[in-house]
This record gives structure tokens, sequence and C-alpha cells, in this order.
């Protein structure tokens, strides 16, 4: 298990960086889908291999591929995972364990054009921490709230990033 030191070890040289240089703090993250050709499925390139990605059952889909609202709550829960564990540390707070969960809720008449009033979109996201830790609850409560401010996926959810769409020739 690393130790807060290590963190600040492997941390510190990049911190001093990014406040000398900015502009090397600015990372373009980037992430490709390939259009399936039988199937209404698009194939997203991961770390892990290929996922599949495909319509959810309550628009049509017949489950056997990945949801990519789903992929979205994934992502979320990794994200507040790495960035609880990373915060953990920083604190010197010991984690024995626990579980980090997000579950929303989607009004499929907007998605399926059924109704111009239901929003495409998730409603609600409810993001949900149980930690098995001899923390104190005050403890528990900091570390919950500084993964809030510094875990970039829910951040960009609370504050959506301004996108832009275009076609390529």
């Amino acid at each position: 298990m690393m130790t807060a030191d290590e963190l600040k070890a492997l941390q510190t040289p990049l911190k001093n960086r990014y406040k000398d240089d900015p502009a090397a703090a600015a990372v373009t993250l980037k992430a490709e889908g390939l259009l399936g050709g039988e199937t209404l499925t698009c194939t997203v390139r991961s770390w892990k291999g290929p996922i599949e990605a495909g319509l959810h059952p309550a628009a049509g889909g017949d489950g056997s591929w990945a949801c990519s609202g789903e992929m979205l709550l994934e992502a979320l829960v990794a994200c507040a995972g790495v960035t609880l564990k990373a915060v953990a540390t920083a604190m010197s707070i010991s984690l024995q364990g626990g579980t980090i969960s997000a579950e929303g809720e989607l009004d499929f008449r907007g998605t399926l054009g059924v109704s111009k009033e239901a929003p495409v979109g998730f409603k609600s996201i409810r993001l949900s921490f149980s930690l098995d830790s001899d923390a104190s609850p005050e403890q528990l409560d900091k570390l919950v709230q500084l993964t809030e401010r510094y875990c970039v996926i829910y951040q960009t959810l609370k504050s959506p990033a301004a996108i832009t769409v275009e076609r390529g020739e």
C-alpha cells in the first residue's frame, strides 16, 4: 500500500512543474469509436480492449452490448474511487475496503422521441460511498468532500464542459 510520503514524492515534481509552467498541465484525453457493420453498435477502444456498446433494452437492445449510460456511471465510480484512494492516502486514512456505487434515472421517452417534454439524458445521478475504515466520521466526511472536489468526472457532470460537434470529411 502506498504511503502519504510516497504519493507526495510522486506528485510534488508534477505540482511544481505545473506551477512553473501551467501549460504543461493541459492534457488532451481522447476516445474513439468504430461503427458496427450490421449491428447497431459502436466499438470503443479502451485500455482493457475493445468495448462494444449498443442499445439498452429500454431503447430496443437485447442487453448483449455495453450501455453507454452505464459506462458513464462506471466512469464516475472509477474516477471517484481512484480519487478517494489518493485523497485517503494523502490524508493518511486507512481504508480496509469499501464500495462506491452510482445510479441514475433516465426517461427513455426522451431518447426515443416519444415525448418532447421528456429530457434526453439522466434526470438525476446518485453517488454513494460505503467505506470500511477506522477513521472518524468527521475524517470520512472530509474524505468524501475532497473526493467530490477533485474527481474529474464528478466535476464535469456537475458543471458540464463546453462540447462542440463537427462532422469530418
